[in-house]
């Protein structure tokens, strides 16, 4: 359910703010409006998938940056949705309006011809000049062609203003399900894939698994070369990861620099095989400063990939994944790692 500000009672609101204010200076978040949003939402109760999302961040110690507090707004709170609905519910009606208008004018105008023509009809069987009818009837028949001519103009206006309101909708479904820095699905997209998926493996008895992705000693390549440098290597593995998974898979930014693939009809092994081939990938890769022409250290990233139980909860499989993939950190990283060995380690 969405709890709306003003529904809350004046202490109950007082409670949630001071709550998630307390809460924004302990994790060293800027107080600004959509990190309070946020904030506010996640002490609310309102937003589940908000909930796991920060609260998954928690658990494994990751930093509230401006760009994990910035995904958090833009996948969850931000109303820029909302406000595209309503502007192309305004324009749709305008729209419509105007095809009734267009329709209501044909109608009269078919009729008003028709009229014209059975007058004209009449008038030959009175014994009128056969000259002056055709004249007459060519004169008819040309206002109904110029009529038929402005109201085709006009319809196919409007089809061109209908296929524009389409065309935005499309986008703005792709920008609410697309992470603005990677190009890859959102958390959004994500929980809608792994709904799905979920649902088929259980209806079909087919396989389902995951890979987790991040990349190593990310904070210190960061702090060395600067959020810009980060920013473009968080691209190229996004890059990496979309083009060494197959098209019925799905990648997705997961959170800060942890990527996912989701991977219907692929079990451990497949899974795990497509994941080495990425980590085998990333390791060869030499990045260059563009600026400088520096190259810079060869990164790595370490991977742990989980396979779906039947009738198992979705964040349980999420959570095997993450817990084989600081397994694999904590082994030296730069590796792949199975949720087979974590019962071993």
């Amino acid at each position: 359910m969405d709890i709306s500000f003003d529904d809350l009672d004046f202490d109950y609101a007082a409670s949630i703010a001071e709550r998630a204010m307390r809460s924004m200076v302990e994790q060293r978040i800027p107080p600004t409006p959509s990190n309070f949003a946020v904030w506010f939402h996640y002490f609310a109760g309102d937003h589940d998938d908000l909930r796991n999302a920060v609260d998954l961040l928690i658990d494994h110690s990751r930093p509230f940056d401006a760009r994990t507090n910035q995904d958090l707004f833009e996948t969850y709170i931000a109303p820029n949705a909302g406000i595209v609905a309503l502007e192309t519910s305004e324009r749709l009606h305008a729209l419509m309006g105007a095809a009734k208008e267009f329709l209501a004018t044909a109608i009269a105008d078919n009729r008003s011809q028709m009229q014209a023509i059975s007058d004209v009809a009449d008038q030959s069987q009175a014994g009128v000049n056969p000259r002056a009818l055709v004249a007459q009837l060519m004169n008819e028949l040309a206002r109904a062609a110029t009529r038929a001519t402005r109201l085709e103009v006009g319809f196919a206006e409007k089809t061109r203003e209908l296929d524009v309101i389409r065309d935005s909708l499309s986008k703005s479904e792709e920008r609410a399900r697309t992470d603005t820095l990677t190009g890859l699905a959102n958390r959004r997209a994500l929980d809608e894939f792994l709904r799905k998926a979920q649902a088929n493996a259980m209806e079909q008895g087919t396989p389902l698994s995951v890979l987790m992705l991040d990349i190593d000693h990310f904070k210190t390549f960061n702090d060395n070369f600067g959020h810009g440098v980060g920013d473009q290597v968080l691209r190229l593995m996004a890059n990496v990861l979309r083009e060494k998974v197959r098209d019925i898979d799905l990648p997705a930014r997961y959170g800060g620099e942890e990527l996912i693939a989701v991977m219907p009809d692929a079990d451990l092994a497949a899974c795990a095989a497509i994941a080495e081939r990425i980590r085998r990938s990333i390791a060869e890769c030499t990045i260059t400063r563009r600026s400088t022409g520096e190259v810079l250290p060869n990164i790595s990233i370490s991977i742990g990939v989980a396979q779906f139980r039947t009738g198992e909860p979705i964040a349980d499989l999420i959570e095997r994944g993450d817990r084989a993939l600081y397994l694999a950190k904590g082994r030296g990283r730069n590796r792949v790692v199975t949720e087979r060995e974590l019962d071993r380690a």
